[in-house]
């Protein structure tokens, strides 16, 4: 598995799961302790935070961190992400122009075969009591 691969899957797992031993992550990565300790010094110059935890149970917890990080979503989280805002104010959320940048973002960095499914889902959203609904499209 390529390094960048190899970094994808670690940060998906430790978004998986709260604590991961390290032999466990390890075994599924099909690398030596040594890497995993590596690749975690390379994530955390990425941005994430990662809590190492010491001795025969020892391991990885990812926290929240001070920043933003990159975000390793799959196809299908990816487009949830992007379709959500749309339904904000449905919901109550009192988010305003952040709910109309942020598929708009989202759209930006997709894959062409993920902007054609976004572009195809169509929201609609009931405003309130007697109020017709309005319909949009989701980007």
């Amino acid at each position: 598995m390529a390094t960048t691969s190899r970094l994808l899957t670690l940060l998906s797992l430790l978004q998986a799961r709260r604590d991961w031993p390290g032999s466990e992550v390890s075994s599924r990565l099909q690398v030596s302790d040594r890497t995993i300790r590596r690749d975690i010094d390379r994530l955390r110059e990425m941005g994430h935070c990662i809590e190492t935890t010491m001795g025969p149970d020892g391991g990885y917890r990812l926290d929240a961190g001070a920043e933003m990080p990159p975000l390793p979503f799959d196809d299908d989280q990816a487009l949830a992400v992007a379709i959500a805002p749309r339904a904000a104010p449905a919901l109550g959320a009192d988010i305003g122009e952040a709910a109309v940048r942020a598929p708009a973002t989202m759209r930006q960095v997709l894959p062409s075969r993920l902007r054609h499914r976004l572009d195809a889902v169509e929201v609609t959203t009931v405003r309130g009591a007697g109020e017709s609904p309005s319909p949009g499209r989701a980007a």
